[in-house]
């Protein structure tokens, strides 16, 4: 069965369990690869038994239904969440990878139990004093990784609806930032707002 076709469960937070730890944080981001906007991340702790409430990979839910679990999310009681977000300055300062990172950082830093494990989506793991673990495709898998990566698009998009009402020209209430057609024709023709990332190709590639 594809990674597509699995729902996330529980399986490695009950590992963590096994060994010892009580408060498990999934952790991942939304935001790394657009030409504009910041990366955002989310470090979240659900509790035990949660029912299912369609948690799933974010990229796999439409906008309406990740709206529909975001809002459950954050009304369910034992749910923890921090949210971080890193903007296009300092990604352009210290790339992306590791404005990641610091986002990551942040985001377990602000939540309100201190978890004593993470489990982060990716492969590389943040500079963080906590025993941690990658799950590489772990939005697909994990579920704690999996409502992080909701939360994370969440509040990524509704930042960029947000810059839409600033910069209406380049559609990003439509591509959230990402390099669509029309955004780059956009950028073409208006050149780049103040929260592009100049870094990223093609647009460290101009003149201007």
């Amino acid at each position: 069965m594809s990674q597509q076709n699995l729902r996330p469960n529980t399986t490695f937070e009950s590992a963590a369990c096994f060994k010892g730890y009580r408060f498990i944080a999934g952790v991942d981001e939304a935001g790394r690869g657009p030409l504009a906007g910041p990366v955002v991340a989310c470090a979240c702790i659900l509790p035990e038994n949660l029912s299912s409430i369609g948690i799933a990979d974010s990229k796999q839910l439409s906008e309406k239904e990740r709206l529909e679990v975001y809002k459950v999310l954050l009304s369910t009681p034992g749910v923890h969440y921090g949210v971080a977000v890193v903007d296009s300055i300092l990604i352009d300062q210290i790339n992306i990878l590791q404005a990641t990172f610091e986002a990551m950082i942040r985001a377990v830093a602000v939540l309100s139990v201190r978890p004593d494990y993470l489990l982060v989506d990716g492969n590389l793991l943040p500079k963080i004093d906590i025993p941690k673990e990658s799950v590489i495709g772990g939005d697909a898998l994990v579920l704690s990784i999996a409502a992080a990566s909701i939360i994370a698009k969440v509040t990524r998009d509704a930042l960029m609806i947000g810059y839409h009402a600033r910069f209406p020209e380049y559609g990003f209430d439509r591509h959230k930032g990402y390099g669509t057609r029309a955004h780059l024709e956009a950028i073409e023709k208006w050149g780049p707002s103040p929260i592009h990332r100049m870094s990223f190709a093609p647009l460290k590639n101009r003149a201007d």
